[in-house]
């Protein structure tokens, strides 16, 4: 006899397209105030961006991983999360670091070099920024436990890419949130490439979100260009998790830079293929939509690309004006006394 234990699905959410144009029946509650914000939060973030590599081109900044094309996943999940929701971040999520309220002068220190760019102040949930692949969902699982046993009213996301859902830390952290109902939310920014590694090499499988079913927890792909997508589906996985319902959101996304500024893309991949998600770009979509909707002008463009600029600036020329570290510093806090 066979019978069929159990079938499974996996959604995807799409809300605006690169054309601006919407689908009113799955758009989330959002005023135009809210949309005006996101999409200013979108623009700080490609400005920061920019000024990164900018300064790291000139010597005055260290290796920077670029969030290119994946302004829409890193803001969305980030502002759908509550006060009192707790962000543990990877190096691609830098403008959620940022809206959730980290100062964008200590971020700009760290990737110099210097860590006391990730002593986080005490009224923002954040852990520091986490380099090593996946490490980070680990202690995320492991925090928003402790949440739950302390009963507190609070849920966890963490985000890594493609690449690190072939680590044995993703696996490990799935398995122990499903099996203990962590209130936590896993973002997985699919942005094709680990490295110089496509995922079609990284899995066999049509989806990431799809590897959540072996762990009993929710698994979801949005399109991870598109906003208003990411922010209702975090929206939905904070209820969720708030109730012990843990949640794997594939972001579908492309990292249109180099994997970091160590990198050089060209040498394996096309041109071709760049300029196709060129197109889709999550923040021309939002303007669109909103001049669709006759709540943005040219001038509203040209101030919020101003204002973002004279942010950005100021922040990086406090980072370069920055008293710099003892050099003894690198070892204080990684070997013993006497070693």
């Amino acid at each position: 006899m066979i019978r069929t234990l159990k079938k499974f699905e996996i959604q995807r959410i799409e809300i605006v397209n690169e054309f601006g144009r919407v689908d009113q029946k799955l758009m989330p509650k959002l005023s135009a105030k809210q949309i005006k914000e996101l999409y200013k939060w979108m623009i700080l973030t490609r400005v920061f961006d920019t000024k990164a590599i900018n300064l790291q081109r000139t010597g005055r900044l260290g290796t920077y991983a670029s969030m290119l094309g994946q302004e829409a996943a890193t803001i969305g999940s980030a502002y759908a999360l509550r006060k009192q929701d707790w962000l543990f971040p990877s190096y691609r999520m830098n403008g959620g670091m940022l809206l959730r309220g980290i100062d964008m002068t200590k971020l700009y220190s760290f990737w110099g070099g210097d860590e006391r760019g990730m002593k986080i102040d005490n009224d923002v949930n954040m852990f520091p920024l986490c380099i090593v692949v996946g490490e980070q969902m680990l202690h995320a699982t492991g925090f928003a436990w402790g949440l739950k046993l302390k009963k507190q009213n609070a849920v966890v996301l963490t985000d890594f890419g493609d690449g690190a859902t072939s680590t044995g830390d993703f696996h490990e952290a799935l398995n122990f949130a499903g099996v203990f109902k962590a209130p936590v939310i896993f973002l997985c920014q699919n942005n094709k490439y680990a490295i110089s590694v496509p995922v079609e090499k990284q899995t066999a499988a049509e989806t990431l979100a799809q590897k959540a079913i072996a762990y009993g927890v929710r698994g979801v792909q949005v399109d991870g260009n598109d906003i208003f997508a990411v922010y209702k589906a975090t929206q939905e996985a904070v209820q969720y998790a708030a109730k012990g319902i843990p949640t794997l959101i594939e972001a579908d996304t492309y990292r249109r830079g180099d994997h970091t500024t160590a990198d050089d893309a060209a040498l394996y991949r096309k041109e071709k293929e760049v300029k196709a998600w060129e197109k889709k770009d999550p923040i021309l979509r939002v303007r669109l939509y909103m001049e669709k909707k006759k709540i943005w002008s040219k001038t509203d463009e040209g101030n919020v690309w101003t204002q973002c600029q004279g942010i950005v600036d100021k922040a990086a020329k406090a980072y370069e004006s920055l008293q710099k570290p003892p050099r003894e510093d690198m070892f204080k806090y990684i070997c013993a006394e006497g070693v």
